[in-house]
């Protein structure tokens, strides 16, 4: 009997594993086609004479959308689970990325920003439901592959503007239109597998849902706190995602390809720092994770607008290690908050941060048409000194009140 316990048990874990790196291969796919337009950002500044400003106002558009309407979806799917919403979820951004790749000008290029940035909402909150689902109770690991899955393919964005779009031209964007068929066939079978979970789920008794026993007043501070420090990751994240082409090229001369290469290098930094995140997170703690990433990387933001060339990347490098760490640990700590809300919850902690680093980069944008791109890196270099705001965020001890009686 216990033989065959384990058996089952083993398969389960199989399966569930299957799952998750499905889903973090569609996030993959999913963020590689969201990030073609920033990383076309250098051609299309000059094919249609666009401002700062303007490429700011781009990523506004593409994320803005996001952060409206991803707690929305989630909330919804909290209602009544939507299994297909992730399939539907890629079919939207290959609409987006049909129209990036016929745009010949600035409103079509924003009107596609706009369309793939919906797409991106219906994504996350339901992406991040079913990492849950199939966590196995390693909450942390499982965003954290999640997250990574989003984060390589942001960081390969850069690599395909060097090899394939700077070389071929905005319409060689029609070619990754055979990465959004690929993500199409892997969510469709995530939402088959999301379909047969529920209708397990629902044969089996509810588990108990332990609520934190925090004040009203408490609850509200906490996520004040959270948004500030998603404030101080991702607008100098996302900065760096819109701008850190332009300030190397504006310091050091590089040519647009060289600066993605570098690009490039910082993003697999950010994806790196994701992953160590989660894990590092379920072994000493959501809130240690919080700290060292968020504070910790503000000696390195401070330092970087005044090396050279070589200690600029190093130091960009080490910048996306820590400050990416953070952010699958502050997804699960939220959701530790409001436990019962998944959706509704990563719905509002990615919409908020991609509405906040959108608004920063827009800010950022219209910052170096002023001033420069080089000074507005040493501003924002300030932002990690946020993180001292950790403080005031409820203890594990808080959070899990169960724990005490067992």
């Amino acid at each position: 009997m216990t033989s065959v316990s384990t058996v089952s048990a083993s398969n389960t874990q199989r399966a569930t594993l299957t799952i998750l790196l499905a889903v973090s291969g569609a996030h993959l796919l999913n963020d590689l086609m969201q990030f073609l337009l920033p990383a076309l950002y250098p051609m299309l500044k000059d094919n249609y004479n666009l401002s700062y400003l303007q490429i700011g106002l781009l990523t506004l558009g593409q994320q803005i959308t996001a952060c409206v309407l991803q707690p929305v979806f989630g909330l919804s799917g909290d209602l009544k689970p939507k299994p297909y919403w992730l399939a539907l979820s890629m079919a939207v951004v290959a609409a987006g990325v049909a129209l990036l790749a016929a745009a010949n000008g600035f409103w079509l290029l924003f009107a596609a920003s706009v369309i793939m940035g919906t797409g991106s909402a219906l994504f996350h909150p339901e992406a991040s439901r079913v990492s849950r689902m199939a966590s196995g109770g390693r909450l942390g690991f499982a965003q954290s592959l999640f997250q990574v899955g989003g984060n390589a393919g942001t960081a390969l964005g850069p690599l395909a503007a060097a090899l394939i779009l700077l070389p071929l031209g905005q319409s060689s964007i029609f070619y990754f239109l055979i990465v959004a068929a690929l993500g199409l066939a892997l969510l469709t079978y995530v939402g088959r597998w999301f379909v047969e979970h529920q209708r397990q789920t629902a044969s089996r008794p509810k588990a108990a849902i332990f609520k934190p026993a925090l004040s009203r007043q408490r609850l509200i501070i906490a996520f004040i706190v959270i948004g500030a420090l998603l404030l101080s990751k991702f607008i100098y994240i996302e900065g760096l995602k819109s701008y850190y082409a332009f300030f190397l090229i504006e310091k050091f001369a590089l040519t647009a390809q060289e600066a993605q290469l570098y690009l490039f290098a910082f993003l697999g930094a950010v994806a790196a720092g994701t992953f160590i995140g989660g894990p590092v997170g379920d072994r000493y703690g959501r809130l240690a994770v919080i700290w060292v990433s968020i504070l910790g990387a503000l000696p390195f933001t401070l330092a970087l607008p005044y090396l050279d060339l070589f200690w600029t990347a190093v130091m960009s490098i080490i910048i996306g290690l820590i400050l990416s760490s953070a952010f699958s640990a502050m997804v699960v700590y939220a959701q530790e908050l409001v436990p019962g809300k998944v959706g509704m919850i990563s719905g509002f902690i990615f919409g908020f941060a991609f509405g906040i680093g959108a608004i920063g980069a827009a800010l950022m944008g219209a910052m170096a048409d002023w001033i420069g791109m080089i000074p507005v890196f040493q501003i924002c270099a300030v932002l990690p000194a946020l993180g001292i705001l950790t403080i005031f965020l409820p203890r594990t001890a808080e959070l899990h009140p169960e724990r005490k009686l067992a």
